[in-house]
């Protein structure tokens, strides 16, 4: 089965809805996620087609989101998209504001 980034168009779509829906990110518009989204995808099926024979992954990420693919007993493998939480109130960066502070 020839992967392309075509062959995950559900995924994308359904983690496109939830972006739109739940996320909210300063930095990319939803348009800009579908871009970043197909981008990172092309990256998860290179990673997964030329991966070692004792992988079983093919993982693309960026500072919002990630994307695993996964091998299975069948041809297609899974497909997870994860959005990257976070948060400027956490302690890393209130640790850094104190320490530019002093």
């Amino acid at each position: 089965m020839e992967l392309t980034v075509d062959t995950f168009a559900v995924e994308i779509a359904a983690a496109l809805k939830s972006y739109d829906r739940h996320i909210v990110c300063l930095e990319k518009l939803p348009e800009e996620c579908d871009a970043s989204l197909r981008s990172l995808m092309q990256k998860a099926v290179n990673a997964y087609v030329n991966r070692g024979a004792d992988m079983r992954h093919g993982i693309a990420l960026d500072r919002h989101v990630t994307i695993i693919l996964s091998q299975t007993d069948d041809p297609r493998p899974l497909c997870g998209i994860y959005f990257n939480l976070h948060s400027p109130y956490s302690r890393k960066s209130a640790a850094k504001a104190g320490k530019e502070l002093a």
